[in-house]
């Protein structure tokens, strides 16, 4: 029997069946001329110079010090733009595809002008809210020496940074890309944040391994989540064809100072009061009032 004739037929009849445009509907897509999708490189690298520039020395060129700061931040600022002109459109370009809409090259252009300059005036914002990070990770974790070894090696961090790249971008309307970036930082660090989540500043998460943010939490100020921790959702309301609503709120609120140990699930559109406390491994699906402390209950037949 030949084995290399069985193979060939084998690889042909795979390759007719993956050509069959059934088989890639709604997975498939078609390139235009001038309108691609975002690249994952070149965003790579705009999240590498955006860091570079929020913790100049700590990313990017080690070799900084203070009388070249303006130099070095400038070239970066300069290139960061460049790439985000680019990224924008092929993002909005995106976006009008899957609206059904036309796009035409020089409209796209001049709106990604506009909002890359206007990411670009967020970002001394962005550096004040990270510092607060920053401050919140060092002094809840007594084992940190030092503001450097927190931005250096605690996974919250990279994934604070990239969802407060990606919320900005996320508020500008810029489809597609702020997905991307949080999803950079979930691979990297195993921390989920949507870009469309809400958070105040001097925010932390201790460990981080397993923590999932949906899309509309609103998290207050002085918040600290450990490992594990799940901001959830608890059901879709379906329209009447039995498809979910998008864009309703459906995830939890945290007020200011709420401290959410290791593993607990918060689901719903609830709000977890002002100063209150979730124990690790605790369901929770209704309101908590302020200062409340939630906990397992102990078993009285444990020894």
């Amino acid at each position: 029997m030949d084995t290399s004739h069985h193979y060939t037929q084998a690889v042909t009849r795979a390759v007719e069946e993956l050509s069959d445009c059934r088989s890639y509907q709604g997975l498939f897509h078609q390139y235009k001329d001038g309108e691609p999708l975002p690249s994952g490189r070149s965003l790579c690298k705009i999240v590498d110079l955006a860091r570079a520039i929020l913790f100049p020395g700590y990313f990017g060129n080690p070799t900084i010090h203070s009388q070249t700061m303006k130099y070095h931040i400038g070239v970066n600022v300069e290139e960061l733009f460049a790439l985000l002109i680019e990224q924008i459109q092929a993002g909005l370009c995106f976006g009008v595809e899957n609206g059904n809409k036309e796009c035409g090259d020089t409209p796209c252009r001049k709106t990604a002008t506009e909002l890359a300059a206007k990411f670009i005036s967020r970002l001394p914002e962005m550096r004040r809210i990270l510092a607060t990070d920053v401050e919140a990770a060092y002094y809840g974790d007594p084992a940190a020496t030092c503001f450097g070894e927190i931005i250096c090696c605690y996974p919250v961090i990279r994934a604070i940074t990239n969802y407060r790249i990606a919320h900005e971008l996320y508020m500008l309307n810029v489809p597609l890309i702020p997905r991307i970036i949080t999803e950079m930082a979930h691979s990297e660090t195993g921390i989920d944040i949507h870009p469309g989540a809400q958070i105040g500043h001097h925010f932390t998460i201790d460990h981080g391994t397993g923590v999932v943010i949906g899309a509309t939490c609103i998290i207050g100020n002085h918040v600290k989540l450990y490992q594990g921790v799940t901001l959830g959702a608890k059901s879709f309301p379906l329209d009447e064809q039995g498809n979910p609503i998008k864009g309703i709120p459906r995830h939890p609120i945290l007020e200011d100072d709420v401290i959410v140990y290791s593993n607990a699930t918060i689901l719903g559109r609830i709000t977890i009061g002002k100063g209150a406390t979730i124990g690790g491994n605790i369901w929770v699906t209704e309101s908590v009032p302020p200062g409340t402390r939630i906990v397992q209950r102990k078993n009285k037949d444990t020894l």
